[in-house]
């Protein structure tokens, strides 16, 4: 990453119990959208590993600071299969409410304006 993109996450992971914690919301989308995709790459079958990618992916080009609304119908599209790969792949207990709710992010974003100023540092009042 380039000097001062995120903190220094090293600093968040727990080697004995394989566990990362103390996170910021950007670091968090890091993560998601940057480091999980290179990360997951050996990890999983191919099938898997596209679909998991296909999901950081949306992130990465839904939160990006310019947007081109006639390529949002495509995402929302998208998305929905994604969806509906992930519901394939993973236990039910994991398709939770907050991972449904990305399903009404591209609407969110058409209504509201660009994910950028609005969800990575809200304006503390």
């Amino acid at each position: 990453m380039p000097d001062g993109y995120s903190s220094n996450i090293s600093r968040c992971v727990d080697d004995e119990n394989y566990m990362i914690f103390g996170l910021k919301s950007h670091n968090s989308h890091i993560l998601m959208q940057n480091l999980l995709p290179i990360a997951i790459q050996n990890l999983f079958p191919d099938h898997v590993t596209a679909v998991l990618v296909e999901f950081s992916s949306f992130f990465k080009e839904l939160c990006c600071k310019r947007l081109n609304i006639s390529n949002l119908d495509k995402l929302q599209h998208r998305i929905v299969l994604t969806l509906c790969h992930l519901e394939i792949l993973l236990p039910p207990s994991f398709l939770t409410m907050m991972v449904h709710l990305t399903f009404h992010r591209v609407e969110e974003v058409k209504l509201g304006g660009l994910v950028y100023y609005r969800w990575m540092y809200p304006i503390e009042r």
